[in-house]
């Protein structure tokens, strides 16, 4: 099985947790599922709807403040245009984004899919716990990146993977269903080089924020 991200070859191993067989790419050690267990979008809203993400809740918010606080101090350009891509059912982050004077929109394939979010440009795009849900990571990546505007800049939110197979096993991360890739710091290198992209910052957990060559 070729890697999704890199396209190099895989090693299989099985997941007795999820009763899954699972790879681990040799070149850039992302670690994915194998496409039988992919759910399509309608079994995927069925999770989705259980969480509980209240707006008005003050950890809900400090959650993605938490976020920002990372991002937001890498970034060297006036931010007038952001999109949040892959939301979910709330518009939190995009409305605290606005809140301080930028023009920000809210993207879901499931709960907005008719938002227009393709007929503009952006300089800061985030995808904040999307990644791993993707089944073509380097077609989302791509496009995403195509969004940006000259030396615009994307942050994914993500839970970054492990070094080997044995942590893999004891991770909590892949016991998610719609969890179905998993990206080391190589993986993103090789992203970022095939995008011209450069990294501007990671803090080596969860979160990694790219910047488009000018």
């Amino acid at each position: 099985m070729k890697c999704p991200i890199c396209n190099n070859p895989s090693e299989a191993f099985y997941d007795d947790r999820v009763a899954i067989q699972s790879y681990r790419c040799q070149e850039c050690n992302a670690f994915f599922k194998d496409r039988s267990s992919y759910q399509n979008l309608a079994i995927q809203k069925k999770r989705y709807d259980l969480h509980q993400n209240d707006p008005s809740d003050d950890s809900y918010r400090a959650y993605f403040q938490s976020f920002l606080d990372f991002v937001l101090p890498h970034i060297d350009i006036d931010i007038v245009s952001f999109l949040d891509f892959g939301s979910g059912r709330s518009t939190l982050l995009a409305d605290m984004m606005s809140s301080g004077g930028v023009e920000a929109i809210a993207y879901d394939p499931i709960y907005r899919p008719d938002i227009d979010y393709q007929s503009r440009r952006y300089d800061l795009i985030a995808s904040v716990e999307v990644f791993e849900h993707l089944h073509h990571p380097q077609e989302t990546f791509a496009h995403l990146v195509s969004l940006l505007e000259d030396e615009g800049y994307l942050a994914i939110k993500t839970e970054f993977a492990p070094k080997s197979v044995d942590e893999y096993l004891k991770w909590y991360y892949p016991k998610d269903p719609t969890h179905v890739i998993f990206y080391s710091h190589k993986s993103f290198e090789r992203l970022a080089e095939e995008n011209n992209l450069t990294i501007k910052a990671n803090n080596n957990k969860n979160i990694i924020l790219f910047q488009k060559k000018g």
